[in-house]
């Protein structure tokens, strides 16, 4: 068995086996027992790993706060949620939430008998960005993890005898969901790199490995570490689509190219390509086990599955999210009468069932680097600054983050460092703009809306 030995989870250089996590996540489970929620800084440390594993144990909603969150956000994100402790002991000056730190010492016979906690409980709480305003709060029960993360073992045929190596943040579904409790829920080695380097990639000597387009354009472009994974037994690739240049580069150097998958925070990885399966540029694949997808136009009514007519992707099934926290309006936008979630993607499905993400249905949702970025939230920081009188954030095409966020600002001379560092002091670092351009005047139409298309064009 893999969890008996020291270096069953790996995170950063520090290891530990499946009975020394247990042991540390139950003494955490005792000290934050009954809590609402517990919040937890998304580190790449085995100290979150530990947090979210006590929570889960213990049926406590667990927060995972960015861990490069601004105090505006994360600010947000601990009223929002109503967690009431802190597992870590993060510099957050603007909390004073109690802490509990970490390693906890703890008579572990206060947990024994403690059973499962029901599949509808809510398991974790994950915020993310919408078109405008703060971070929403996403309600992710129990049930839709199992389900999601059994039907991503199926169609990647991940067993315990799998080393899953990868370097993303444990903050969001593809690092936490996929990249730790997949692992745990397999029963397969996980080895977490701390940072996602082509170098960490190629010395970890796994046989699973997940990156976000931006990991795998890096990797390509280091043939002699790109080459060592030719080893490895899988690539995933997600959060945004994988350049073909890129998915060519690693054909040659790994002998393979990734399997892609898409997903979102509110339905966690509903589409992927099988491990067994073809494997097409620019597509994710069919429906995991449990999922149901289907396209409509603007009027709702239903769209050809020929390849070629583009429509608006809805999803049902297993692995959905319970609602947005406190807002059942917004919920209740975001289904249709029967049941169906609107993902705000555009999407072709072909007559064999393969699908292919055209782009987002709104030009508000920034994916750079991996990461969802709201252009409402930046939009947001930039006019709490005294330069700023009008601004409109897009983001344009970039060969390595797939999008980088650009703003257009109208203002008294603003300085574009100063504007870039204000946004980065008061959100996550990487939703900070990669450019600041002046303009006189925001195009808008008769309505007074900005025209984000024209800045893009």
């Amino acid at each position: 068995m893999h969890g008996d030995h020291p270096d069953a989870v790996v995170v950063d250089g520090e290891a530990c086996s499946w009975e020394q996590l247990t042991r540390a996540a139950d003494a955490v489970g005792v000290a934050v027992a009954g809590a609402p929620a517990l919040a937890v800084s998304g580190t790449s440390t085995l100290a979150t790993v530990t947090a979210v594993v006590a929570g889960l144990r213990t049926g406590v909603p667990v927060v995972p706060v960015p861990a490069d969150a601004g105090p505006m956000e994360r600010e947000h994100i601990l009223r929002d949620s109503g967690a009431a402790v802190v597992v870590g002991d993060p510099a957050w000056p603007e909390s004073d939430l109690p802490r509990v730190p970490l390693p906890v010492a703890s008579d572990l016979t206060a947990t024994s008998g403690r059973g499962e906690p029901d599949g509808t409980a809510t398991a974790l709480i994950m915020y993310t960005s919408g078109t405008t305003g703060l971070p929403k709060g996403v309600i992710i029960p129990r049930r839709a993890i199992a389900a999601g993360l059994d039907g991503l073992a199926d169609a990647w045929s991940w067993t315990p005898g799998d080393t899953l190596v990868h370097g993303l943040p444990l903050f969001h579904v593809h690092g936490l969901i996929l990249g730790v409790l997949g692992a745990l829920r397999v029963g397969s080695k996980l080895h977490h790199t701390g940072r996602p380097t082509p170098e960490r990639y190629a010395r970890a000597g796994g046989s699973l490995y997940f990156g976000v387009p931006t990991v795998w354009s890096r990797v390509a472009s280091e043939p002699d570490h790109a080459k060592r994974l030719a080893s490895a037994r899988l690539l995933v690739s997600g959060s945004a689509a994988l350049p073909v240049p890129v998915f060519e580069q690693l054909r040659a150097l790994a002998g393979q190219v990734p399997v892609e998958r898409y997903g979102m925070t509110e339905t966690l990885i509903t589409l992927s390509t099988r491990a067994d399966g073809e494997r097409r540029p620019g597509h994710v694949g069919v429906p995991i086990a449990g999922v149901e997808t289907r396209l409509r136009d603007e009027l709702g009514e239903p769209v050809a599955h020929d390849g070629v007519t583009i429509g608006g992707l809805q999803v049902r099934g297993s692995t959905l999210f319970d609602g947005y926290l406190h807002l059942p309006g917004t919920t209740a936008e975001a289904m249709t009468d029967d049941g169906w979630f609107v993902t705000g993607d555009a999407v072709t499905i072909g007559p064999d069932g393969f699908h292919r993400i055209v782009g987002r249905a709104s030009i508000d949702i920034i994916k750079s680097g991996g990461y969802k970025v709201g252009a409402g939230e930046v939009e947001t920081a930039l006019l709490s600054h005294p330069s700023v009188d009008e601004v409109a954030v897009i983001g344009v095409p970039d060969d390595d983050l797939g999008e980088r966020i650009v703003a257009f600002v109208v203002g008294d001379d603003p300085d574009e460092l100063t504007l870039i560092d204000h946004v980065a002091d008061q959100l996550s670092v990487h939703k900070r703009p990669r450019e600041v351009r002046r303009v006189a005047a925001l195009p808008r139409n008769a309505m007074g809306k900005v025209q984000k298309q024209q800045l893009r064009d």
